[in-house]
């Protein structure tokens, strides 16, 4: 299989709209279905629902509800997005025992790990995780994943999902896009 992956020249949100225009081809060369995009603020995820209304597309938040603008849940909701606020699959039970005994957990371990190719590879295959675990997407599924380095998006991965319990078993088949 020749494909390309575009290397992007730094991290950060001002490569949000290549990121999801070269996510949005890859999905349609390979027939995927399935979009998770990280979207702390709305911004994201309301871009990514609005490019992708013709895929079932989950827009994963996080654990602060509270912080997506409501102009921004109304875009993605009313082009038939989800909206999945959840614990982060790389970290929730691990933080609370490193606050309470100091000790580090393998989940803190392997986000580690992940970041190693960039913190949007993280980000993609965690809200992979968190979406399965929600039953929003069937374990085995190939998806695109759309994360970023703090704001916006510049990493998008096809990945094979796969729950949490079974990290193991997912795979990530494609480097999109992500920054050098």
């Amino acid at each position: 299989m020749d494909t390309r992956t575009v290397y992007f020249e730094k991290a950060g949100p001002e490569n949000t709209e290549a990121a999801l225009a070269l996510a949005r081809e890859r999905a349609k060369a390979l027939g995927i279905r399935h979009v998770i995009v990280a979207s702390s603020c709305g911004d994201t995820g309301a871009r990514a629902a609005k490019l992708f209304a013709d895929l079932n597309v989950i827009v994963v938040n996080g654990i602060y509800p509270e912080r997506l603008v409501a102009e921004h849940r109304t875009a993605i909701e009313e082009r038939g997005g989800r909206i999945l606020c959840t614990g982060h699959a790389f970290g929730m039970l691990g933080r609370a025992v490193k606050k309470k005994l100091g000790a580090v957990q393998v989940d803190a371990v392997i986000a580690q790990v992940l970041k190693l190719f960039g913190e949007g590879t993280k980000v993609a295959a965690e809200i992979t995780c968190m979406a399965t675990d929600a039953a929003l997407v069937s374990p085995g599924t190939e998806v695109m994943a759309i994360g970023g380095s703090g704001r916006g998006a510049d990493t998008a991965v096809v990945i094979r999902a796969a729950h949490t319990q079974d990290f193991f078993d997912t795979r990530m088949l494609e480097i999109v896009c992500k920054p050098r």
